[in-house]
């Protein structure tokens, strides 16, 4: 089953999906499909059942009453009936569900699940039952029914430990945004220059670029496009970073998570700094910090060599922009100072934004492009990490620490690096702090020479590069390897 065209990227995601539809073995399968609103999940789950014939079904925020009566309707009318059919439970309309799988393998996706359970809070158990190992729909049919949802707490809890559907399900997949390269892709940006600045704004979620009203053709049309689409009350981006955070049902206390998202986009990393930024103790921001890693917003990044030293990071990007310029200047921007904001903020963006983001990208390609000899190996694992220094008496902090996991062994580091997010290009000062930082590296995290790499957003000095040219062991990587290369 080729991947429609009207669906861009997601290969991976459609082969799981036509992988579990198509499946010949007998009984019914229960699959997962979530992520974040607006990642296309929807859509793409739409041209599954297209392609393979199969019921889908939206559920909506209204009562169980006006559920069931919608989904028999929709029965109805996948059946071929004449007339709608009414479901006096959903113990009932799961039953009927299941059977359209009796004389063949078919698909029943029911999106947007977490509204049904909200009004509904037996309906894991009741689906339990209709899955179980002697029942009619594992003895009988071959159904391949499919939840999918947007309120990620819900979802991930429905194979919780001890939730009704653990162990009950065949397929978990968690639809996320689009790397930085198909996000560039998606949104026809060529000039890796501007592609870098328009996803440190919004990211790689699918349904920005409508919302965006497209992207800028060209770096001239970009600062103009920001106060436009970004900056502009009357747009739907103008609250979308502060959006994320309210419409996530588990989410009852938006404030505090809040400020935590404003501790952070501010550059306090570690749990210690978030916690004297709010002027709170580091131990009451547990349930805050697990809260939003949980629906995607921040990201939770273990120190390559030391144990326990975690930092934190924001995951979304528009919640970054959100909380640096948009919240911090609304009553400004509300009353239509975006260019002046937009100029003023020139430092904040450079250094809140697009430096700790270039870092991001840099991680990312080492994981998902960079060439295994580039590396000096496989990368394993990609974290940043930051080394005891006695000659200077401080921690360096390290961007870039590649490790390989060697069978038996634990992990061995391959490559460490930097990435300088500036409008400088970097000189060789930088090659040499990095060569004294990979002298560092606890003897027992290294084997050979681990490789050096420099990343540098505007390039690097005619010295730097004649040096690299004749070392085996350093390599350069601008915004076209980046967006390109290997």
């Amino acid at each position: 089953m080729a991947k429609p065209g009207r669906l861009f990227g997601r290969g991976r995601e459609w082969e799981e999906l036509e992988a579990f539809a198509g499946s010949e073995r007998e009984g019914a399968t229960l699959g997962l499909v979530y992520g974040r609103r607006r990642q296309g999940k929807t859509l793409m789950l739409e041209l599954l059942a297209r392609e393979v014939g199969g019921f889908m079904f939206a559920a909506t925020e209204q009562s169980e009453r006006q559920n069931l009566a919608d989904i028999g309707a929709a029965y109805a009318e996948f059946a071929g009936l004449r007339r709608p059919v009414v479901f006096r439970s959903w113990r009932e309309a799961l039953g009927d569900l299941l059977r359209l799988g009796e004389r063949q393998p078919t698909t029943v996706v029911i999106d947007e699940f977490p509204y049904l359970v909200g009004t509904s809070p037996g309906l894991p158990s009741y689906l339990q039952q209709a899955l179980s190992p002697l029942g009619f729909a594992k003895e009988h049919t071959r159904t391949r029914l499919i939840l999918c949802g947007s309120a990620l707490t819900t979802m991930a809890q429905l194979l919780g430990g001890g939730a009704p559907l653990r162990g009950r399900a065949t397929l978990e997949l968690v639809v996320r945004p689009f790397g930085f390269r198909d996000a560039a892709a998606f949104w026809g940006i060529r000039d890796p220059e501007l592609a870098f600045r328009v996803n440190a704004l919004v990211g790689g979620t699918p349904a920005y670029l409508e919302m965006c009203g497209g992207g800028p053709a060209t770096l001239d049309e970009f600062d103009a496009w920001v106060c436009r689409w970004l900056l502009n009350p009357a747009t739907a981006m103008f609250r979308e970073g502060g959006q994320l955070l309210r419409e996530e049902p588990s989410i009852t206390n938006p404030t505090s998570y809040s400020a935590v998202l404003a501790a952070l986009s501010a550059g306090n990393h570690r749990r210690s700094e978030i916690a004297a930024a709010l002027g709170r103790p580091s131990t009451s921001l547990a349930h805050l910090l697990t809260g939003l890693r949980g629906i995607g917003l921040i990201d939770q990044i273990d120190d390559a060599l030391r144990e326990k030293r975690s930092v934190y990071r924001i995951a979304e990007p528009i919640v970054r922009l959100h909380q640096l310029l948009v919240r911090r200047h609304e009553p400004e921007l509300v009353a239509g100072r975006a260019e002046r904001v937009w100029a003023e903020g020139e430092d904040t963006v450079a250094g809140r934004i697009y430096g700790p983001h270039f870092e991001d990208l840099a991680r990312a390609w080492c994981f998902d492009h960079a060439a295994k000899d580039t590396l000096g190996g496989t990368a394993t694992r990609v974290r940043p990490a930051d080394l005891p220094c006695r000659e200077h008496r401080a921690g360096h902090e390290v961007d870039v620490v590649v490790t390989e996991a060697v069978s038996y062994e634990g992990e061995r580091v391959t490559a460490i690096g930097e990435a300088k997010g500036t409008r400088t290009p970097v000189d060789l000062p930088q090659l040499h702090r990095l060569e004294h930082m990979r002298g560092l590296l606890p003897d027992a995290k290294v084997e050979g020479t681990p490789k050096l790499l420099l990343f540098a957003r505007a390039g690097f000095t005619r010295e730097l590069r004649e040096v690299a040219a004749g070392r085996s062991d350093v390599e350069l990587i601008d915004l076209e390897r980046l967006y390109a290369g290997a």
